[in-house]
């Protein structure tokens, strides 16, 4: 149907009305007749001098039939624009060893109304390709199918922002999209091609079989990553993060931040590592940070995360330790640092993290800067086909949530892939927008050295065997130019293959392999833990002074502002457990713990699902005005202070949002990172970066870690989903003193233990089950004589008993349920029995525990008891591992859920174990 076909049957006064007032005021009038207007300006631009037109050129043109025609076909040639730009991507030459998918309609003339006739007629719609004047269709036609329809296809039309498709436009016009490269480029160019293809060549000549994830089918990507890193260094970047899979890894770790190969081969060789406490990992998993001196002269600093085999998992700590640098090391400045993100074709399609990870794009706590996304797209995962892989066009569209552009390039096509890696450094940096880059490649071997891809991709891997190389490609184009000759050439190879060969045998004297820490300059001023660290805590007392300082500032509300009543009685009364009282709840002792932390010289990043004022309505750390929202955060005002509080309510996420605090743990040993779970069980959400990163990280990758994780914990009969934080896997998990869980009971211990945190000399992530009921508890109350002075206690003793020689048994329990239990003893106190809190279950401080419960000579039992399920909790580990024997455990049965959805059914159990325990 002719588009165009209103124009025949409308008055022409009317029209001319309707153009006076899109002159006067364009947002006045229709959108549809707007855009025809803009366009409609080409034509007046023809016609306003034709003869007897009498200044009414508008009118002369409408009644004028072959005027009409004309300006038809110049909509016509518009909209043919408008769809190379919008569509265009699906009609390249990106995909170096598959035919294109076929899409309908085409971008064939005819489907716009047009014929070849019209190919050599002028179109004002030329200067839209950024032409100055009108130029023919055939011209017009050959820059649009120069500008998105080659090697590099393009994605930006979604973007709801006119400023971004303009510059988008601009740039793509610029030489119709194609590379510009001087013969020295090129020849650049061309060395680092065969710099990486040499290395896997080399590689699969001297470690036959051995895995090694080759990036064989695209190399582009080292001479593109190595110029676009250099470009984006000539734009104000000072530092990049890069996380990536395995696929490549050694060729980027080699030819980009350049860790020497005589290691790289040493590691191929299994040797033991030195350092004897840690078990290391496997070569293409470990992390590597360095310094390069760029031509100019500036230095730039590249840190390549370690990452587990788990796709993407990895992305969520980049962003981490991006934002971390941002805020320590360039004082807040997004266009300092870039995270890059090199992905799997198979596992940007189908890895939710993915999802949550460019949701966090522009959220406050969260934001980067923009990440540049290259995605390594061999068309096939492990053995499925890309069919099998997704339901999307593209791998990339998860672009789309956050509208960002994406290049889709061919791989084979170096300079392209080069030319595609400068566009997205300058679009990251313009405007601080993520960016994706779809590198169409293929993988020469199967999902590793060893594996046959001809079993489930037999037509495709006939198609690889007999295909050329990049190196060989372009070698090939650039002898066709006349700019190599047979001497630069033989060069060229020779000298990368006797320095390799150099390296290897090097690499032959190495005894034993060393993990070079990741980051080693943010980690230089702390040491590695020892056992003794953990046989009791150090002093973490704070003056008392300072505390009652701190009280006054963070209960004292801005004035001329209008507050919620309940905020403002909250803090009176905040006031007066301090001034009146001395007696602290739990909520005020944790903003006297970030007070004191941050005028110590520390910082404070909380951040968690609604953490601003708490799931639990306990925290208020956000104040806000009541009539505008305008916020308020009065721990930024204690005066003096040296470090920042920072707290952030996060996206609805567990995954993403703990592996972004874990890497910015990783990344800020000066901070105290803190990461609070809506409800404690909810942390299963993000089991990956439990398993992979926070329990296992020192002893593969030999890095700290300090985050401490929030996991409100404890059965009050609110059901399966909302009692337990599952204290036994972190139980399980602890080994070699990877991390501590604690089970807190007075905000006292919490004070203490989260400046003990801080103060230590070395970093261990700690795992808290935070309260719920405890939050309010009347019994539950510190004196701030309590918080200024001592330590954190992993052990307390019962305050009741006060002739131990009359106790014959003694219960050592955990959390919550010492209060269950003494709120009974109020009513009938059994001094035979004495209930002990164990605070700190991993590491357990064995002495202290020996000489408290050896302090109570006449007991004849030992009993363990909780209020989890004899299958969860801590009574499998406590029997393993307490260095007193237990002669009982007193818990409710073993259990499939956690708890009980009747709140009735839980009290009638929790009141029977109470009952056991005090009758045991």
């Amino acid at each position: 149907m002719d588009r165009f076909s209103f124009l025949g049957g409308l008055h022409s006064a009317f029209i001319d009305d309707l153009y006076q007032k899109y002159l006067k005021s364009p947002d006045s009038i229709e959108p549809s007749w707007r855009a025809f207007f803009q366009g409609y300006d080409f034509a007046l631009e023809e016609y306003a001098d034709e003869p007897n037109t009498n200044g009414h050129a508008l009118d002369y043109a409408l009644n004028h039939a072959e005027i009409v025609d004309e300006i038809k076909k110049e909509f016509k040639v518009l909209e043919l624009i408008e769809d190379y730009r919008t569509r265009g991507h699906l009609f390249t030459e990106t995909n170096p060893v598959r035919a294109r998918r076929q899409y309908s309609p085409t971008l064939d003339l005819a489907n716009y109304g047009l014929t070849e006739k019209d190919l050599d007629f002028q179109f004002q719609a030329a200067k839209e390709l950024g032409l100055k004047s009108s130029a023919s269709l055939r011209e017009i036609v050959d820059h649009l199918k120069r500008i998105y329809c080659q090697s590099i296809g393009v994605e930006y039309m979604y973007i709801r922002n006119p400023e971004r498709i303009k510059w988008i436009q601009e740039t793509l016009n610029k030489h119709d999209n194609q590379p510009q490269f001087s013969a020295d480029d090129k020849k650049l160019i061309l060395s680092r091609l065969n710099e990486a293809v040499a290395f896997e060549n080399f590689l699969n000549t001297k470690f036959v079989g051995q895995k090694r994830f080759s990036i064989e089918g695209a190399e582009s990507l080292i001479p593109a990553m190595d110029i676009g890193i250099k470009t984006a260094a000539k734009l104000g970047v000072k530092e990049f993060v890069v996380g990536m899979a395995h696929r490549g890894r050694l060729n980027v770790l080699s030819n980009i931040f350049g860790k020497t190969q005589r290691d790289i081969f040493s590691e191929f060789e299994g040797k033991e590592f030195e350092e004897d406490e840690f078990d290391g990992d496997v070569k293409y998993h470990l992390g590597y940070s360095t310094e390069k001196e760029l031509e100019n002269g500036n230095k730039i600093k590249l840190n390549l995360s370690p990452n587990p085999s788990h796709l993407e998992a990895v992305d969520a700590v980049v962003e981490g330790i991006a934002r971390a640098k941002i805020n320590t090391d360039y004082d807040g400045d997004e266009t300092k640092v870039m995270p890059i993100l090199i992905h799997g074709d198979a596992a940007i399609a189908a890895q939710g993290i993915l999802y949550e990870v460019v949701q966090m794009e522009r959220l406050d706590g969260y934001s980067t800067g923009g990440t540049v996304h290259v995605v390594i797209n061999n068309q096939v995962g492990f053995t499925t086909n890309y069919l099998d892989a997704r339901s999307s066009t593209y791998c990339t569209d998860i672009a789309k949530v956050i509208l960002a552009p994406v290049l889709h390039v061919n791989g084979d096509d170096v300079e392209a892939v080069i030319h595609a890696f400068q566009f997205a450094m300058e679009y990251r940096q313009r405007y601080s927008r993520d960016i994706f880059i779809d590198l169409l490649c293929y993988r020469k071997y199967g999902h590793n050295e060893g594996d046959e891809p001809r079993f489930t991709q037999p037509l495709l891997y006939k198609s690889i065997s007999k295909h050329k190389n990049p190196k060989e490609i372009y070698t090939a184009k650039l002898e066709k130019e006349g700019v190599l000759d047979e001497a630069f050439l033989d060069g060229l190879e020779k000298d990368f293959r006797q320095m390799l060969e150099m390296r290897f045998d090097e690499s032959k004297k190495i005894e034993k392999n060393t993990i070079t820490q990741f980051m080693e300059d943010e980690w230089k001023e702390y040491r590695v833990s020892k056992p003794e660290d953990f046989h009791g805590s150090i002093d973490t007392s704070f003056d008392i002074d300072k505390l009652k300082s701190i009280t006054k500032t963070i209960t004292t509300l801005p004035e001329g502002k209008k507050f919620f009543n309940k905020i403002a009685r909250l803090l009176k009364q905040r006031a007066e457990m301090v001034e009146k009282k001395n007696a602290l709840d739990w909520g005020m002792a944790e903003l006297l713990a970030y007070g004191s932390v941050i005028s110590d010289g520390y910082n404070v990043r909380l951040s968690g699902e609604d953490v601003e004022r708490g799931t639990f309505s306990h925290r208020h750390a956000v104040i806000k005005v009541e009539d505008s929202e305008e916020e308020f955060i009065l721990l930024n005002n204690i005066e003096g202070r040296e470090g920042r509080f920072a707290v952030y309510n996060s996206l609805l996420s567990e995954y993403g949002v703990l592996g972004f605090d874990y890497g910015y743990a990783m990344a800020s040993p000066e901070t105290l990172v803190i990461w609070e779970a809506q409800f404690g069980d909810f942390f299963n959400g993000a089991q990956i970066i439990v398993d992979q990163f926070l329990s296992a990280a020192e002893d593969k990758w030999k890095v700290q870690n300090g985050l401490v994780l929030l996991l409100p914990h404890g059965y009050e009969g609110q059901g399966a989903e909302h009692s337990s934080a599952r204290l036994e896997r972190w139980l399980q998990q602890c080994a070699q003193y990877n991390m501590q869980v604690a089970n807190p009971t007075t905000p006292a211990n919490f004070f203490h233990m989260m400046r003990r945190q801080m103060t230590r000399e070395f970093r261990k992530p700690l795992v808290v089950m935070s309260p719920k009921s405890l939050l309010r508890h009347p019994k539950v109350v510190s004196t701030i004589e309590d918080l200024a002075e001592g330590k954190f206690h992993e052990i307390l003793d019962d305050p009741r008993i006060e002739d131990k020689d009359k106790v014959t048994r003694v219960v050592i329990l955990s959390g919550k349920l010492y209060y269950d239990i003494d709120k009974e003893r109020d009513e009938e106190f059994p001094e035979h029995t004495a209930i002990i809190r164990l605070e700190q279950l991993y590491p357990l401080a064995d002495e202290q525990i020996k000489t408290m419960i050896g302090s109570y000579k006449k007991a004849e039992k030992i009993i363990w008891a909780q209020e989890e399920p004899k299958n969860m909790g801590g009574a499998y580990y406590i029997k393993m591992n307490f260095p007193v024997e237990i002669d009982e455990i007193i818990a409710p049965p073993s259990s499939a859920s956690t708890a009980a959805g009747s709140s009735k059914a839980h009290a009638v159990r929790q009141q029977k174990l109470i009952k056991d325990i005090l009758n045991a």
